[in-house]
């Protein structure tokens, strides 16, 4: 029983871990209260719901194609695909809200789109399902994609900010 339930407890922890540092590196303080947004931007409430919808079908997703891996060097690959995804998620936040530079985020936030389609992707081969539960993560991704872009338009330069 305990190893049945192993992969959920440490995607859980990993979830968790990525949210809670990912929360602390987001500060919404002034500066980034005095950048100039589009009209279109949802408000800063709903980022925190979207999050943890989106951590919850990760780790759903996770430990379904976990289970259905075909051996350990299959699931050594989702592991290092998961916390590949994990450390780009933080390192986007750190570049966008610690350095209050989103125009770092931009570029990195390639990487991280790219993060999450070669997830998508190793999942859906193995687990249709849990690629589908992936999806709105590369939803979500494209569209903050764009929004950072519009934010580094409407606001750029930020070198001496």
């Amino acid at each position: 029983m305990a190893r049945r339930w192993k992969p959920v407890a440490v995607a859980i922890a990993a979830a968790l871990a990525v949210a809670l540092i990912g929360g602390l590196a987001t500060d919404i303080g002034s500066w980034y209260r005095q950048l100039t947004k589009p009209s279109w931007q949802p408000p800063d409430w709903l980022f925190g719901p979207v999050w943890t919808t989106i951590y919850a079908l990760v780790v759903v997703a996770g430990v379904r194609a976990w289970r259905l891996a075909g051996g350990s060097v299959q699931r050594e690959w989702l592991i290092v695909l998961l916390a590949s995804n994990g450390f780009v998620n933080v390192l986007w936040s750190l570049l966008f809200f610690r350095l209050q530079r989103p125009d770092w985020a931009l570029m990195e936030v390639g990487v991280l789109w790219s993060s999450v389609l070669a997830l998508t992707i190793v999942v859906w081969r193995r687990d249709p399902l849990g690629g589908v539960l992936l999806l709105p993560y590369l939803a979500w991704v494209s569209f903050a994609s764009f929004l950072n872009l519009t934010i580094v338009g409407l606001n750029a330069p930020f070198a001496g900010r």
